[in-house]
């Protein structure tokens, strides 16, 4: 299938699906029509060009916008069927769109984040549904597509009543995909990482954390790993990982560690919709929980353990917790001591055996997955990783000696066939990367044990440099990514939500202008130090650098003390934990407004150690 794209003079937009032959026409007002002719009276004000995708349509406040896929790159292939990311994309308005106004900049610069940052992937010709796993596909009657993975679900709303086929509009996911084929031990195969992100309680690690009332949890990712023999049987794997699911938060403060904070309000209503759907989906789970058990952590291990405690008995016998202090088991760079949780897992049920199986040659079903290991540390993401990564490895070399491309399974994988091991490994540090940036905005930590099978000191000044690149961000410029998450997925509509503009800091003046008055006197301090006029330790030069360093120091410490008023928070969507709470002076006049924790998440609180 090749899509063209076309603007008209009117402002309106045409695509040509040149495998069906039919013409889609999103007028300068928004209306969609399909027609098997191209749309009488339009005129086209520029030769049809390739693209990649459509993306979908927005309407934000003052206008509406298309979005397509104008680049892409193919990562590999599922069944023959090619998988690639987009590269690049372009916004198109409709009519007269008043981009000129300074909030509707705002969203469009939000819309471009999102898309600029977001890793998305999408099956070129639709032959492919991505949103679902290999077994849902071949065992479940009137599949239709699994909405916690379809990205670009809302912006495809306003065109599906009129491309319910999807021969314009294209499903999309965000999170990664990769596949190789090789010869291994005299045997071709290929090998495949996918990880579906969900669409729900979606966003940055600060401001999404924990359930919601719905039993949607942050940072949710599905990781399905395919494993094709040269006898064409496919193998799939399924794991997932996500947030603790009770209510709970970690409230920024410009500390490197933020406020942990548990909910006085119950969550167990909403763990057990968690879990009772997972369990729906995917079977018993296995629970492996990777927070520390001593220091800032051990708040949110106590909350799960009892919200776990506390299921009913019905859930409980589909649900197997499995607790594994990661950072004290593998201190000292012991990563190989991770076989020891996979033990726990044997020992509970859980073997290596647990996975998809079809032969493509009859399409007979050999095996069935009905068990998940579903795993979690504070963020989901590193230790998270180096976990998820292990379980892949240790069920791939069953797979492979099922296959007969090993006959020692006795012998140690990392040395059965080294450049096997190198891509294996390589996908799964990418994949953890673009997980990871995904949530916290930086690559993963401890990737090279996922790369190399262990740690290294590079490995550990990498963290180091990804940490405070991640403190940065978390605190300085996630707000507006997490808006970025909130406007792409339609959780705020600026035509209906935004009946002010959102964006105009209300904020007392003090804490406006402080971070530029300290970068002034910064500045000021620099000019005499290297520019100073008569000796630089005169009288006037050293009072002046004393009155800059008492400046901010004084300025550090007002900071330090009110450390909510200077993060980046998000303005379109409210968090659960955070409240906005108007000042006023003492004739009752409203002079701004500052940040505070929600009641609920007052009491239960925990600073770092």
């Amino acid at each position: 299938m090749v899509l063209t794209h076309a603007a008209t003079r009117d402002g309106s937009h045409v695509f040509h699906n040149n495998l069906t032959n039919k013409y889609l026409l999103i007028s300068s007002s928004g209306s969609v029509e399909v027609s098997p002719t191209f749309p009488q009276g339009v005129t086209q004000d520029e030769e049809p060009e390739v693209i990649s995708c459509l993306i979908g349509l927005i309407r934000l406040k003052f206008g509406s916008y298309i979005i397509v896929g104008t680049k892409h790159t193919v990562t590999g292939k599922i069944l023959g069927n090619d998988i690639a990311s987009i590269d690049g994309y372009k916004i198109f308005s409709l009519g007269n769109s008043n981009q000129a106004r300074s909030e509707e900049k705002k969203y469009l610069e939000l819309l471009n984040k999102q898309l600029h940052n977001a890793t998305l992937f999408y099956s070129i010709n639709n032959q492919y549904d991505l949103t679902n796993s290999l077994q849902k596909q071949f065992t479940v009657q009137g599949l239709k597509i699994d909405e916690r993975f379809w990205w670009n679900k809302f912006l495809s709303d306003p065109i599906l009543p009129y491309d319910n086929g999807f021969e314009f509009v294209t499903p999309i996911i965000y999170g990664y995909f990769k596949s190789h084929s090789t010869v291994f031990s005299g045997k071709s195969l290929q090998f495949a990482l996918l990880t579906r992100r969900s669409t729900s309680r979606a966003g940055t690690r600060y401001f999404r954390r924990g359930v919601d009332v719905d039993g949607n949890v942050a940072n949710f990712n599905e990781t399905e790993q395919f494993f094709t023999s040269d006898e064409n049987h496919v193998y799939s794997l399924l794991q997932t990982r996500g947030s603790v699911p009770v209510y709970w938060a970690e409230v920024n403060n410009l500390k490197y560690k933020p406020n942990l904070a548990i909910s006085s309000q119950p969550s167990l209503e909403a763990t057990e919709k968690h879990f009772a759907q997972q369990v729906a989906l995917y079977g018993d789970n296995f629970l492996v929980n990777l927070v520390n058990q001593k220091g800032y952590e051990q708040p949110v291990k106590l909350a799960y353990e009892q919200a776990v405690s506390n299921l009913p008995e019905k859930l409980q016998e589909h649900v197997h917790y499995i607790y594994f202090d990661f950072h004290h088991e593998c201190k000292g760079m012991k990563f190989h001591k991770i076989n020891l949780l996979l033990d726990r897992l044997i020992n509970l049920g859980y073997t290596s055996d647990n996975f998809f199986e079809i032969d493509l040659n009859t399409k007979q079903v050999i095996h069935l997955q009905n068990k998940i290991v579903r795993t979690n540390c504070m963020d989901c993401l590193d230790r998270t990783n180096v976990v998820q990564s292990t379980v892949g490895r240790w069920v791939l070399q069953n797979q492979l000696v099922k296959e007969g491309y090993i006959t020692n399974i006795a012998q140690p994988f990392e040395k059965i066939d080294p450049r096997f091991n190198l891509f294996f490994q390589n996908f799964w540090a990418d994949n953890a990367d673009a997980v990871s940036c995904a949530y916290s905005g930086t690559g993963a930590l401890k990737t090279d044990f996922t790369r190399l099978g262990k740690r290294t000191y590079k490995g550990g000044f990498d963290d180091l440099c990804n940490s405070i690149t991640r403190y940065y961000k978390n605190n300085w410029s996630d707000g507006s990514r997490q808006d970025s998450y909130d406007l792409f997925l339609g959780k705020f509509k600026p035509y209906q939500d935004a009946v002010n503009s959102p964006f105009i800091d209300r904020r007392a003046p003090i804490f406006q202008l402080l971070p530029y008055l300290m970068g002034t006197s910064l500045l000021i301090l620099l000019a005499i130090i290297y520019y100073p006029k008569g000796s630089l330790l005169s009288l006037k030069n050293l009072v002046l650098i004393a009155l800059v360093i008492l400046f901010n120091f004084s300025s550090f410490r007002f900071i330090s003390k009110n450390g909510y008023q200077f993060v980046d928070w998000p303005k379109l969507v409210p968090l659960d934990y955070l409240k906005k709470e108007d000042v006023y002076n003492g004739n009752g006049k409203s002079v701004g407004v500052k940040y505070e924790k929600t009641d609920q998440f007052k009491g239960l609180s925990k600073k770092k150690n």
